[in-house]
């Protein structure tokens, strides 16, 4: 029988892409990535169209059931977004460039600010659950680099700068959001580990000596890949528990859902208010 030859990486970019301009073409150049319980957003955007991820070409399908697996396009403080609602992960068993695949097809359509949140355990003594941080820099110590490989040449450099990974004029202005609405904010440096496991007491300590303030299973991947396109990023957590000496304890997936629910009006507001000023 003669195999059909594989679909390369670009081509594959662009058959997702074109999937989803069929349902809708207009302009798109707000993308945002909800993480793990954070959902709710979806509920503030005017939708047009629910895309199924398992509609769409080559892309990858949620398999956590706190991701709901659909990409949503709609009106936000005025602006039209693109919204993942659900994303992937290297722990479901994804090589990274499956994991990071959403984030190429949102540069293609045009989205140049890409708006991120997730889930984090806080390492900062001071964090509290239900509290949120804005990130102005990470620690990648996932085990593979989501632009090992041959260089996509034509969506950016072979060793892209990431001296400055989130846009740091959005992480002064959230700031200020956050004061004017009198909410807790915290800016801070967010480790990415591989997972599913949360981690011992011990890596939690080891985490916290290297500068880590909070800690996740997410994120990096995606800002790694939106940087190389030259998107600019803001990334948000949500502190679902505590992982600094004395407040380490068991934590269930409900735990974390109801510490996001905590988290999530005060993450929407600031994330609305911020597309709002674009």
């Amino acid at each position: 029988m003669r195999q059909e030859p594989e679909i390369d990486y670009l081509e594959q970019i662009k058959h997702a892409k074109e999937h989803i301009q069929n349902i809708f073409n207009g302009e798109i150049q707000i993308g945002i990535i909800l993480g793990t319980g954070l959902g709710q957003l979806i509920n503030q955007i005017e939708i047009k169209h629910e895309i199924s991820y398992e509609g769409i070409p080559f892309f990858p399908v949620s398999t956590v059931e706190s991701h709901s697996g659909k990409l949503i396009i709609g009106t936000l403080s005025g602006k039209t977004v693109i919204a993942m609602q659900g994303r992937f992960h290297y722990y479901e068993g994804y090589s990274m460039k499956e994991v990071t695949f959403p984030v190429r097809v949102l540069k293609s359509l045009g989205v140049q600010n890409l708006f991120v949140s997730n889930a984090g355990g806080g390492l900062h003594p001071d964090y509290k659950i239900g509290g949120l941080m804005i990130l102005n820099d990470h620690i990648d110590l996932f085990p593979e680099n989501p632009l090992r490989g041959k260089n996509l040449d034509s969506m950016g450099v072979r060793f892209p700068d990431m001296s400055e990974p989130y846009a740091l004029d959005l992480v002064a202005e959230a700031c200020e959001i956050a004061e004017n609405n009198n909410i807790e904010i915290n800016q801070g440096i967010y480790a990415g580990v591989q997972g599913p496991n949360l981690e011992t007491k011990a890596e939690y300590g080891y985490l916290r000596t290297i500068g880590a303030d909070a800690v996740g299973m997410s994120t990096i991947p995606e800002v790694i890949v939106a940087r190389h396109m030259d998107m600019k990023v803001f990334a948000i957590s949500a502190i679902t528990d505590l992982c600094s000496p004395g407040n380490i304890k068991k934590i269930s997936i409900a735990e974390v859902l109801a510490a996001a629910a905590i988290a999530e009006p005060k993450m929407s507001l600031i994330i609305k208010e911020l597309i709002g000023k674009m």
